[in-house]
């Protein structure tokens, strides 16, 4: 059984050095959790990212308030800022009996599972990281990046749910510069229950991994 724990709004930083903690004590045997979070305005860069995807400079970042954070993960460039739920799974993959590649499949099916549950079909694209709205124009919902290391991961996935999405406009995300980003409130035209979306990704969640 993985627990799932919503710790809330918390800081980038603070919340990265807490995936760290867990990642050792699950190596030593403790059991998994499943971090769902909301961070202040931040962008964080893969450790393959392209600094050119980052259009603005840092005097900017700090008339926006934001920070950015070189990180571990793959992947390019990706935006965390309130409104947008971020989710990290810390568990062995030797114990649940799986290779990367399934989890990362079931961490997209948790994802398409949830958004399903909004009337917003998505899928994945075959080259493209994230998921993606299946009608219509391209446009990404949910970015992913993973690291896994002696086969406990860390970092996840963030969904855009009320995000602000001028906050994209200063970076390529993910390093895609001919697609357009989303947000559940857009594709609904409301604002959403964010805790209400926590619960049902706990729910899939749960449904993928404990199952």
């Amino acid at each position: 059984m993985i627990e799932v724990k919503d710790i809330g709004t918390v800081d980038y930083s603070s919340a990265w050095d807490l995936q760290k903690q867990k990642v050792e004590s699950v190596k030593q045997g403790a059991p998994g959790m499943f971090y769902l979070v909301e961070h202040p305005h931040v962008y964080t860069f893969g450790k393959n990212a392209d600094r050119n995807n980052l259009l603005v400079n840092d005097a900017f970042l700090a008339q926006i308030g934001a920070q950015r954070f070189d990180i571990e993960r793959g992947g390019d460039i990706t935006y965390h800022g309130p409104g947008q739920i971020v989710g990290y799974p810390i568990i062995d993959l030797n114990k649940i009996g799986i290779g990367v590649r399934v989890y990362v499949e079931k961490l997209e099916q948790v994802l398409i599972d949830t958004l399903a549950e909004y009337g917003i079909e998505t899928e994945r694209v075959d080259g493209l990281t994230g998921i993606w709205l299946k009608k219509g124009r391209p446009r990404k919902i949910a970015a992913l990046g993973i690291k896994v290391s002696r086969g406990v991961t860390m970092h996840g996935f963030a969904l855009n749910v009320n995000t602000d999405l001028s906050y994209f406009n200063h970076i390529v995300p993910c390093g895609i510069t001919d697609k357009e980003v989303t947000t559940m409130q857009s594709e609904l035209g409301a604002e959403v229950d964010m805790n209400e979306v926590k619960q049902k990704l706990a729910t899939h969640f749960a449904h993928h991994f404990d199952s």
